[in-house]
C-alpha cells in the first residue's frame, strides 16, 4: 500500500514564528508528531512518503504515486485539511482521516468526504482500520469507545520520513493525558484524566533515533503536563540526564507543565539538570476569581508571580498562556494580564481570546444555556476567527479591544526590551554544563553561518536601525555583566520580537476586520450562581 501522509497548513499564529524561521533558514518550528506516530503503527511493509504542507507543496508524482492518503490536523487546520480531502477525492484516492479535530467533531463538514475516520488514539483504532483494508471494504468508522491504550506498547515515530533540515524544533511525547479538570480544556477529553506515560527506555530510544538521523537541535516534548504524572517523571528525568551526558548534551528540551511544578523543587532540579531550558505554563488569568469559574483552582493555591519566579531561578525559562473572555470577567482584565507579564517578565506571553472547544465542559455548559454561537452553522466545530465563539458575559466588543489593546502593548519592541531585561536578570545559571563533557560531544566548536547570520541581522535591527537602538547595547551590556551565562539565550529571546512585532498588525486587522462584520450584538449573557464579584 503506497501510503501518502499530508500534513494540512496551519494559519499565522502566535507560535508560527514565520520572521524567526526565515533568519535560520528553516520553514516550520515544529513536526507532525503524531502523523509519523502513525506511520510506525501501520504495517512497515507499505510504502509511506510524507508531505507537511508549512513546509512545501505537493507534487503530482506525489500523487500519482499514491494509493492511499492518510491526513490529520488540529481544529484550526480544517480548512486546509478540507481542501486536501477534497483533492485527493478528485484524484480517485481513497482518504483516511484522524487526529485530534476528526476525533473531537467525526461529523464535521470539512471531513465529510474522508472514506475512512480512525478517531481517538491510533493504537486502538488503527488495527481496526488495517484490518478493514485488508479485507477490501472501501470506508469505515473506528473509535475507542472510551478506552485508552497502553503507551508502553507505542514504537518510536518514524522520524525518518520528515525533512528534517526544514524545523527548528523535533518532537517527542512521554505522556498522554493530564489529572486537572480545567472546564475549557479539551485534552482531558481527548486523552482522560489519568496520564499514561511511556518507559523511559521507550523514550530514550526516541532520542537516539533522533541523534543517529544528525538531529542536533531542540526537542519539544509535547506532553500537555509533564508532571501530570510526577512519580513517571522522575523516572524518566535521571535517564535523559545519563543520556546527555554520554552524548555531550546535544538536545535542549522545552515542554509544558501545570504551574505546581514550581513546589516541587527535586522537579525542577532533574529538569535543569537533564537541560530543560524553558517550560510553558497555563496561567490563564491573574484573576481568582475568574481561575475559580474555569476549574483550574490548581492555579489559586500559591502565589502565581513566585511560582514564576520559582522556575526562573532553576535556570528554566517560562512561557505562559492567558485567556481573555471569562464569564463574570470584569473590565480591565487585559491590561490586568499586562501588569501581571510586567512584573514577572515572562518574555512569551501567549494571548487569545476563550474558545469553547467541542465536548469540554465549557462547551457543554454553554449550550445547554444557549449561548453557543455557531453550533448549527458549523456541525458542532470551531470558527476560524479570533473572536469567541459564544455569547460572553460581557459585550465582545470590549473584550475584543482589550485583547488587541494588550497584545499590542506586550510587544511593542522598547517594552519587551525592557521586559525580557528584567527576566533575565533573575535567571538562574544553566545547571546542566556542570555535567557537560566536551569529549563526549560531537557537536561542532563553531556556530553555524545560518545562527551567525540571524545574530547579525536581529543586531541590525534592534541595535542600529530602529528606535530601540539605545536600550538594546544598554540591555546586552546590563545582562553581559549580571548574568553573561544567560547572555546567549537572551539574545535569542530578543530576536523572538521580530515575529511578534509582525504579529501584532495581524491580529490588530484580523480583530478589527471580524468586529466590522459582527451583527449587532445580542445582550450579554448573565451569570447567576456562577457570577464573579467585582476584581
Amino acid at each position: 500500500m503506497r501510503t501518502l501522509f499530508i500534513y494540512p497548513e496551519f494559519p499565522k499564529t502566535f507560535w508560527s514564528y514565520e520572521k524567526i524561521l526565515e533568519l535560520v533558514n528553516r520553514k516550520v518550528l515544529l513536526p507532525p508528531l503524531g502523523l509519523v506516530t502513525v506511520a510506525a503503527l501501520l504495517p512497515q511493509h507499505w510504502e509511506m512518503k510524507l508531505v507537511d504542507r508549512n513546509v512545501r507543496e505537493l507534487t503530482e508524482e506525489e500523487w500519482a504515486w499514491a494509493e492511499l492518503v492518510v491526513i490529520s490536523g488540529m481544529i484550526v487546520q480544517k480548512a486546509d485539511m478540507a481542501a486536501q480531502i477534497a483533492e485527493a477525492k478528485r484524484r480517485g484516492l481513497p482518504v483516511a482521516v484522524g487526529g485530534p479535530f476528526a476525533s473531537s467533531t467525526p461529523d464535521a463538514p470539512e471531513i465529510a468526504l474522508a472514506d475512512f475516520k480512525v478517531l481517538d488514539e491510533g493504537e486502538i483504532t488503527l488495527p481496526l482500520f488495517i484490518e478493514a483494508i485488508e479485507r477490501g471494504e472501501r470506508s469505515g468508522r473506528f473509535s475507542a469507545n472510551g478506552d485508552k491504550p497502553d503507551v508502553t506498547g507505542t514504537p518510536v515515530p518514524r522520524f525518518d520520513l520528515l525533512e528534517l533540515d526544514a524545523y527548528d524544533s523535533m518532537s517527542v511525547q512521554f505522556s498522554r493525558g493530564c489529572p486537572f479538570q480545567c472546564e475549557f480544556c479539551d485534552i482531558i477529553v481527548l486523552y482522560g484524566r489519568k496520564p499514561r506515560t511511556k518507559t523511559p527506555e521507550q523514550l530514550i530510544a526516541e532520542l537516539q533515533c533522533l541523534y543517529d538521523l544528525g538531529w542536533r537541535r531542540a526537542i519539544f516534548l509535547v506532553d500537555d503536563n509533564f508532571i501530570g504524572n510526577k512519580r513517571n517523571a522522575k523516572l524518566l528525568l535521571p535517564a535523559i540526564k545519563q543520556w546527555q551526558i554520554d552524548h555531550g548534551y546535544p538536545f535542549s528540551f522545552t515542554t509544558e507543565a501545570s504551574v505546581d511544578l514550581a513546589a516541587d523543587d527535586e522537579m525542577m532540579r532533574m529538569m535543569a539538570e537533564a537541560r530543560f531550558e524553558a517550560v510553558f505554563l497555563g496561567i490563564e488569568t491573574p484573576d481568582e476569581a475568574s481561575l475559580s469559574v474555569a476549574g483550574k483552582h490548581q492555579n489559586t493555591r500559591s502565589s502565581l508571580e513566585d511560582s514564576v519566579d520559582r522556575i526562573t531561578s532553576y535556570g528554566i525559562r517560562v512561557m505562559a498562556g492567558f485567556i481573555i473572555g471569562f464569564d463574570g470577567e470584569q473590565t480591565g482584565a487585559g491590561d490586568r494580564i499586562v501588569r501581571f507579564v510586567s512584573r514577572t517578565g515572562i518574555p512569551a506571553a501567549m494571548m487569545g481570546m476563550l474558545q469553547a472547544l467541542p465536548n469540554t465542559g465549557l462547551w457543554h455548559r454553554l449550550e445547554k444555556e444557549g449561548r453557543l454561537i455557531q453550533e448549527k452553522a458549523d456541525a458542532k466545530g470551531v470558527n476560524q476567527t479570533n473572536l469567541l465563539n459564544f455569547v460572553p458575559s460581557r459585550p465582545i466588543r470590549d473584550i475584543a479591544n482589550e485583547y488587541v489593546d494588550a497584545f499590542c502593548r506586550l510587544y511593542e519592541p522598547n517594552a519587551y526590551i525592557e521586559r525580557v531585561t528584567h527576566y533575565y536578570g533573575k535567571v538562574g545559571a544553566p545547571r546542566w554544563k556542570a555535567f557537560f563533557k566536551p569529549e563526549n560531544s560531537d557537536k561542532p566548536a563553531l556556530p553555524a553561518l545560518n545562527d551567525v547570520r540571524a545574530l547579525a541581522t536581529v543586531v541590525w535591527r534592534q541595535g542600529f536601525k530602529r528606535n530601540t537602538r539605545f536600550r538594546f547595547w544598554r540591555s546586552v551590556l546590563r545582562i553581559a555583566r549580571r548574568n553573561p551565562a544567560n547572555l546567549e539565550q537572551y539574545v535569542v529571546t530578543l530576536a523572538h520580537n521580530e515575529h511578534f512585532q509582525e504579529y501584532r498588525a495581524v491580529v490588530t486587522r484580523e480583530i478589527q476586520e471580524q468586529l466590522a462584520a459582527l451583527p449587532p450584538e445580542p445582550p450579554a449573557a448573565t451569570t447567576t450562581s456562577r457570577e464573579l464579584q467585582p476584581v
